[in-house]
């Protein structure tokens, strides 16, 4: 019963785990988290955010981001994010940086600009130059290039897509990799989880810049929901469907957020199940190199500013208790990368929101106000259906949708943001 799996897992003792030397253990290079500058004043989350033993790698949900970092043009501004590269260095952690090419987190100059594209790629390629060239040696990796698909798989439309084209995304790896080339370079997205079409597209996109000779990795966002995330199998499979590639791939931005508030007791199981299912297909796939937190405690997720009424998405609660989520994330690093809690659901993930990736990077508390913007799918970015049934993993609804709701035989619409729900 899932309450007494509850039960087990809070008895275990409070020194279990320590998430970063389990994994590390296991053969991971780290288990991290995503922070960002609102938090330096509270002292508690500091604490634990210090604590290499937990977590050995820190992720800036937003001060790396363009809005941040060059909001007047060719006028570099980097304290948010140097204060924040200090204490990581000073905790003798390392960082994913985060994020250089993204549909949002964009200042007005570049959004509304009138650009050619030779003009813009000059744009793109001088943010790319300085923001690069600053942290040289301080990013284990960069994620160049960020949530750049629909969910049925065609290009986002953003100021890159529509001035420069597909293109935009091959010249950013390459001309990142010109100024850090130590650095991983990382493609990032959300609800390229499991098999489907978006995944196919960053597959495609994987196997075009790699037949160019130009380096990229994958890092899967990983917000999910809780009793939706996929299969342990459903997980493995795909992650090894990029590293057959060649690639790396990294979860960068793990949550598993509840739709209503509060949750239950069998909530709370199911949410520790949930995420021991994914850390476990990570720890199973040889060249996943480790696991990011959008966040670690729920008093920073970056749902409950993004969607009022969801959240509890992360493994510390409001008040920097460990919940079941921890134990069964420590039990995966630690137990023989079995299936962990077991299979959940198979769900598809929405996205990051809040401000930093935009269904991923969240802002808020991390790509919710951080590395996402105001939500991972945003609202409008996918061409709705003018009627009929919906197919799989095709949008629902959501804000700003006017598109059918009913979805193909076998599948139900699900929400998985405010701007965003999907036939699974």
């Amino acid at each position: 019963m899932q309450f007494s799996i509850l039960l087990s897992l809070a008895a275990l003792p409070a020194a279990f785990g320590q998430l970063n030397t389990l994994a590390k253990a296991r053969g991971l290079k780290y288990f991290g988290t995503a922070t960002d500058t609102p938090t330096l004043t509270d002292a508690t989350y500091m604490s634990i955010l210090s604590q290499k033993s937990e977590f050995g790698e820190i992720t800036m949900t937003n001060a790396q981001k363009w809005s941040y970092t060059e909001r007047s043009q060719n006028v570099f501004t980097y304290h948010g994010a140097d204060t924040l590269m200090a204490i990581i260095k000073k905790n003798g952690q390392i960082s994913r940086c985060h994020a250089l090419v993204w549909y949002q987190e964009l200042p007005d100059w570049v959004k509304y600009g009138s650009w050619t594209s030779a003009t813009l790629i000059a744009v793109m390629k001088n943010h790319i130059a300085n923001v690069v060239t600053h942290f040289k040696g301080s990013c284990i990796s960069w994620d160049v290039v960020n949530e750049a698909f629909n969910e049925d798989g065609t290009w986002r439309k953003s100021v890159f897509y529509n001035i420069i084209g597909s293109e935009y995304v091959p010249i950013a790896f390459a001309e990142a990799a010109k100024y850090d080339p130590n650095a991983k370079l990382y493609y990032n997205d959300y609800g390229i989880e499991r098999a489907g079409v978006k995944a196919n597209a960053v597959l495609n996109l994987v196997k075009s810049l790699k037949a160019r000779g130009i380096q990229i990795n994958v890092g899967l966002q990983s917000h999910f929901a809780v009793g939706l995330t996929p299969s342990f199998a459903a997980q493995k499979s795909n992650l090894q469907s990029f590293t057959a590639l060649g690639c790396e791939v990294a979860l960068t931005e793990l949550d598993i957020a509840f739709r209503t508030l509060p949750p239950s007791a069998d909530g709370l199981a199911q949410q520790a199940k949930d995420y021991g299912t994914t850390v476990s297909a990570c720890v199973a796939t040889p060249g996943c190199v480790g696991i990011t937190l959008w966040d670690f405690s729920d008093k920073y997720s970056w749902i409950t500013h993004e969607h009022p009424g969801a959240g509890d998405a992360l493994v510390w609660d409001l008040n920097y208790r460990k919940k079941p989520a921890y134990y069964a994330i420590a039990t995966a690093l630690g137990g023989g990368g079995s299936s962990g809690g077991g299979s959940s659901g198979g769900g598809s993930s929405g996205g990051s929101g809040g401000g930093s990736s935009g269904g991923g990077s969240s802002g808020g508390g991390s790509s919710g106000g951080g590395s996402s913007g105001g939500g991972s799918s945003g609202g409008g970015s996918t061409k709705p259906p003018t009627g009929g049934s919906v197919a799989k993993f095709g949008q629902c609804g959501g804000l700003g949708y006017h598109g059918s709701t009913t979805c193909v035989a076998g599948t139900i619409c699900v929400r998985q943001n405010a701007y965003f729900s999907q036939c699974l």
